[in-house]
């Protein structure tokens, strides 16, 4: 019988134990069901991508925006681009913005100031995610209204972490999720399945983390090998372990925001159903514009390329109601204890 104590106190020995075998599959989802039904509702809540520059200064050696890869088509969308698919997304009724791009300094502090300040006139949550930037600049752009970052963490291995971001450290990208959660972010952690070299203690040490930190958005994909990368032959994340892992997640932080991602659903043709069903309360369609948006190649293989906007926010939403969910209209802050039990 699953010890739910035990998952959410991050008892290492038996996270380890429990995310090495299939045997508690069945008690996981449906706890993490219950929980999410409990603490989050039945609400799912949208957050449109734009993902307006693929350059990145980084070296991670899973990813295909890697500076060395010479085999992708590089872009820079506008400042007006920008803003324009931000109104665009404004008169959908989508209440969150999310602004994505590599690690790319193109985009200045000013520019960055320019284009929060605009998109927040539209009445809508911003959410940033480009990397890591100063200290000084999270604060800047949280004073001007940015609302959320999101900074996956990718592994809480050290010596994993290290081996996959040459000249990087798991405890610098600590220190930027410390700081952002310190100026009043909703902040955003998460981790990749089946990267190579990783363990299932390595998986409970990110489920670990998520505890430590608090994290107020958690996103969690299966790794997906890209063959422009110096781990093009390695393996895959697999489905089941991958919403096992985003199944324990909201049983470890009960009332956090948890996309069921795109990477899931480009694994299987049902696994952001399979997410929703298993924990997770967020979807983010995709509405980076075209010619853009095939260029954003983190993965192969990656979905909802060519849509039109409409359509592609139209089937989230039906995405969302197959499997006996409401869509959110609101902005989808995370709840607080007290806003749940009053």
């Amino acid at each position: 019988m699953l010890d739910v104590k035990k998952i959410q106190n991050v008892d290492l020995d038996y996270l380890t134990h429990i995310i090495s075998t299939d045997e508690y599959d069945e008690e996981i989802f449906r706890t993490a069901d219950e929980i999410r039904r409990k603490y989050v509702g039945d609400e799912v809540y949208l957050r449109a991508i734009i993902e307006f520059s693929n350059y990145c200064s980084q070296h991670c050696l899973y990813c295909g925006l890697r500076a060395e890869n010479k085999n992708l088509t590089r872009y820079r969308m506008s400042v007006e681009e920008i803003v324009a698919r931000a109104k665009l997304i404004a008169q959908m009724g989508i209440k969150t913005v999310v602004l994505q791009s590599g690690e790319d300094p193109y985009y200045t502090t000013e520019m960055m100031c320019d284009i929060i300040k605009q998109i927040k006139e539209l009445d809508v949550a911003i959410t940033l995610s480009i990397g890591e930037r100063t200290f000084e600049e999270y604060r800047i752009w949280k004073e001007l209204g940015a609302d959320r970052y999101l900074m996956r963490h990718e592994t809480a291995s050290p010596e994993l972490y290290a081996k996959l971001h040459p000249g990087d450290t798991f405890e610098n990208r600590k220190a930027h999720l410390y700081e952002i959660k310190r100026l009043g972010y909703e902040t955003g952690a998460g981790f990749m399945v089946g990267l190579p070299g990783q363990t299932p203690y390595d998986l409970a040490l990110d489920l670990a983390f998520l505890k430590e930190i608090d994290a107020d958005m958690i996103g969690i994909g299966p790794y997906i090998p890209n063959p422009d990368t110096p781990l093009k032959d390695a393996n895959g994340g697999d489905l089941k372990t991958t919403l096992r892992m985003v199944a324990l997640a909201r049983i470890v932080v009960p009332t956090a925001n948890i996309p069921a991602t795109t990477a899931l659903g480009s694994i299987n043709p049902y696994g952001r159903q399979y997410g929703l069903k298993y924990g997770a309360n967020v979807i983010m369609p995709n509405l980076t514009p075209n010619p853009y948006r095939p260029n954003y190649s983190l993965y192969p293989g990656k979905i909802c390329l060519f849509e039109k906007d409409t359509a592609c926010v139209e089937c989230t939403k039906a995405m969302i109601k197959s499997v006996g969910l409401t869509v959110g209209e609101g902005f989808g802050s995370r709840k607080r204890i007290d806003e749940i039990f009053v």
